[in-house]
């Protein structure tokens, strides 16, 4: 089934006034917290060509969506993603990735709340997001090396980036699962929570990022990520481009602080 005969069965899923009706993937928003949920329980959310184009819908939904400041992104039933659904293996190479969303540069934060498996392309999923919340059960791997699939949805680049070269080698080469406290030491778990409360850690933490003034929010991020590999010199001049783009909040910022507000750490928690 091609792009086409997809995007020709119904409206544009992407666009935030259309109602979001997909048969594998939900995109629901509570105030400013966005949360898309694969719907595959029965095949550990393993991702299909329709799930991936449902994924491209629902965060170009995301982005384009301005009551939605902060994404969760989610598995539905007891697992994150068990990656590509080899049963099928009908996924294509399209510009947004193949796995839907993984090429994708959406410009607002976003937070896997990862249960069960995150392993293959799920963990490249999770990997795709700005943080991580993990269950104490949770297991990620690079599970496709057992059959010879390579990583194709961003887990050479992203992995190392995030955990160091020597232990992103340890998992691409082994393949060999890494269970949530050791992913939480290395840097892969930005938080651990007991089992089954992934999604609500994940929502409180989308919320209160959402309360700070959005504009820093997202320059500060995006001089983060255009910074990766450049020099010093270079990173510092991005951060000086970004941050000129904010002048304004922070002056509004500056007299809130002036008038009393936030004294003495009010409101860092």
């Amino acid at each position: 089934m091609t792009d086409r005969e997809v995007d020709a069965d119904g409206p544009d899923l992407a666009d935030p006034t259309v109602p979001f009706d997909h048969e594998t993937v939900r995109y629901d928003r509570e105030d400013g917290v966005a949360v898309v949920t694969i719907d595959r329980p029965n095949a550990r959310n393993a991702v299909d060509s329709r799930t991936a184009l449902g994924l491209r819908d629902a965060w170009k939904r995301f982005d384009t969506d301005e009551e939605a400041l902060v994404g969760v992104f989610t598995g539905a039933g007891e697992h994150f993603c068990a990656g590509a659904d080899l049963k099928r293996m009908d996924l294509e190479d399209r510009e947004e990735g193949w796995l839907g969303c993984s090429r994708m540069r959406v410009e607002k934060p976003t937070i896997a709340a990862v249960e069960g498996h995150a392993v293959a392309g799920g963990l490249e999923l999770a990997l795709w997001c700005d943080l991580r919340v993990a269950a104490e059960d949770a297991t990620f791997g690079c599970f496709e090396r057992r059959f010879g699939v390579p990583l194709v949805d961003g887990g050479t680049q992203r992995l190392p980036r995030l955990v160091g070269r020597g232990r992103a080698l340890d998992m691409i080469l082994t393949g060999r699962a890494v269970e949530a406290a050791e992913a939480h030491d290395w840097g892969l778990a930005d938080r651990v929570v007991e089992p089954g409360e992934t999604l609500a850690a994940a929502r409180e933490l989308a919320a209160g990022i959402a309360e700070h003034p959005q504009t820093t929010v997202r320059t500060d991020r995006a001089a983060l990520y255009d910074g990766l590999g450049e020099s010093l010199e270079t990173g510092l001049q991005i951060e000086a481009w970004h941050g000129t783009k904010a002048l304004g909040t922070a002056a509004e910022g500056a007299a809130r602080f002036a008038d009393g507000e936030g004294r003495g750490g009010e409101g860092v928690e």
